[in-house]
């Protein structure tokens, strides 16, 4: 059974609303062009789709998430923006309520990796464009992260994120399997990079070390570790240390790469 192993605490809803077009899209920004249509799935609260809907304007910008509160954060931060070519909407990855080719662009970015059938869904994506459109994915890859220093209580919370993120349907080293998922699914022509997130400086380390020193106690991840007894309340303490530590570091440092794809056909 599918179950998205981050769930809408704050403490991830922090890192959602950091992302932008340029920090977690760049691969796609170069295919994009006024007045073209795009279907952002996953959309979250919203902070990559109303860039892309700048970036595309006058054309239509839909967004999707399968979490109603999360579409009303995505609602209010467009019209904080001020942006008018984008609305979001409640839907289903795998039965997206869209016409077959009524868009130019699908986008997703840190969706499949939460999917127990990333190749349905690229199917479905793959609809909804036609075969004139393109569907642009980016995926992290939890295998690749590099960590330093890497403690005890770090390499603690690689293993057990791994253990927790496959528990619930999904496949936390996405980012590498994109390209055969693709290919899978009927396209046709896929072009595959890579790019990474490199947290060094103090506001990074202490951003992103304070993120996970949270969520680890607080959120969905935390509840699953600890009902399916992956760890206890005590080992997870000690995970939130170790990233504590770590963001007070100023020898710290970690890069969280990403698989990426632009596929059409």
């Amino acid at each position: 059974m599918e179950h998205y192993t981050h769930g809408h605490h704050e403490s991830v809803l922090r890192s959602h609303i950091w992302r932008t077009a340029l920090n977690s899209a760049a691969y796609l920004l170069p295919q994009l062009r006024p007045g073209m249509s795009i279907l952002d799935v996953g959309a979250g609260p919203g902070t990559i789709t109303v860039d892309l809907a700048e970036l595309v304007a006058p054309g239509r910008v839909v967004g999707v998430d399968a979490s109603p509160e999360v579409v009303e954060q995505a609602r209010a931060h467009a019209a904080e923006r001020g942006v008018t070519n984008v609305e979001f909407v409640v839907a289903d990855a795998y039965a997206l309520p869209y016409a077959d080719g009524e868009f130019d662009v699908v986008h997703a970015h840190q969706v499949l990796q939460h999917v127990a059938r990333p190749v349905a869904a690229l199917a479905e994506w793959r609809r909804v464009v036609g075969p004139d459109g393109l569907v642009a994915v980016r995926e992290c890859d939890y295998a690749g992260v590099v960590l330093h220093p890497l403690t005890l209580g770090l390499e603690s919370w690689e293993r057990l994120y791994q253990r927790v993120h496959r528990s619930n349907g999904g496949e936390p080293d996405a980012g590498r399997r994109l390209k055969q998922w693709a290919r899978a699914a009927g396209f046709t022509e896929v072009t595959s990079t890579a790019s990474v997130w490199c947290f060094s400086d103090d506001g990074e380390r202490t951003w992103w070390g304070g993120m996970w020193r949270d969520r680890v106690l607080a959120s969905a991840f935390a509840d699953d570790a600890i009902g399916k007894g992956f760890a206890t309340r005590a080992d997870l303490q000690a995970i939130s240390t170790a990233w504590a530590h770590w963001a007070e570091d100023p020898n710290a440092w970690m890069v969280f790469p990403h698989g990426e794809i632009l596929a059409r056909g």
